[in-house]
């Protein structure tokens, strides 16, 4: 599906004075962190012999779709708006360097749909080194979404040294743990205060745990 992206009416757009004040006077950004619980949709992934990361992949998609916020950018023409969809730009870890590349995928709603074009690509572009964008001709309307497999992170943090307009999350998740009976998993957000206040962050975190919660009981 070709993407579209709507232009904002920033004269009747009800958040029009907090995007000035966040975007051009004191340029926010913040990062959120929080544990997801991944019990049932670790239980399903392993019970149907499938591989975490694009499971994980898709409950993150599936809640960045959800929120307008967090799809939002400039056109060609300098406008602001959001697309009306993004999909994942995401990285694959190279064992034998050390080093990653990033790739992105087609979005689909379609769970099973979602998790074949993922494992897809990633075979297609798996091994494909020395640069740093492994799947050339990257949309516009995409989505930063990372893992470290190898921590339990308690935080993350980042932050660019140069003047940008991305407005895009950059997403991160880490290795699961277990605590209880229960299976915890570290998220973290980073988000342009430009577009997105606490309350929308927490929204979309909230909805991530209950994709997570129902992705299971729906297949």
């Amino acid at each position: 599906m070709e993407p579209i992206f709507h232009v904002i009416d920033r004269k009747s757009w009800e958040r029009n004075i907090h995007f000035d004040y966040y975007y051009n006077q004191i340029k926010c950004k913040y990062n959120l962190n929080a544990n997801i619980d991944v019990t049932e949709l670790v239980e399903f992934q392993k019970g149907h012999g499938l591989k975490f990361f694009p499971v994980m992949l898709y409950v993150i998609m599936k809640a960045v779709n959800w929120n307008k916020e967090f799809r939002m950018g400039f056109n060609d023409e300098g406008e602001l708006g959001y697309w009306n969809e993004v999909v994942p730009c995401y990285t694959l870890f190279h064992d034998e360097s050390k080093i990653f590349t990033d790739i992105w995928s087609e979005y689909n709603n379609d769970f099973e749909i979602f998790y074949k074009t993922v494992l897809n690509d990633m075979q297609t572009y798996g091994n494909v080194t020395g640069v740093i964008k492994a799947r050339p001709d990257q949309p516009k309307n995409f989505c930063s979404v990372s893992c470290l497999p190898w921590l339990s992170f308690t935080g993350f943090a980042q932050d660019t040294y140069t003047e940008t307009s991305f407005l895009f999350p950059l997403i991160m998740f880490g290795k699961y743990f277990e605590q209880g009976r229960r299976i915890l998993l570290p998220f973290s957000v980073f988000v342009s205060h430009a577009v997105a206040d606490g309350y929308h962050t927490c929204k979309l975190i909230n909805d991530v745990q209950e994709i997570a919660k129902s992705l299971p009981e729906q297949k």
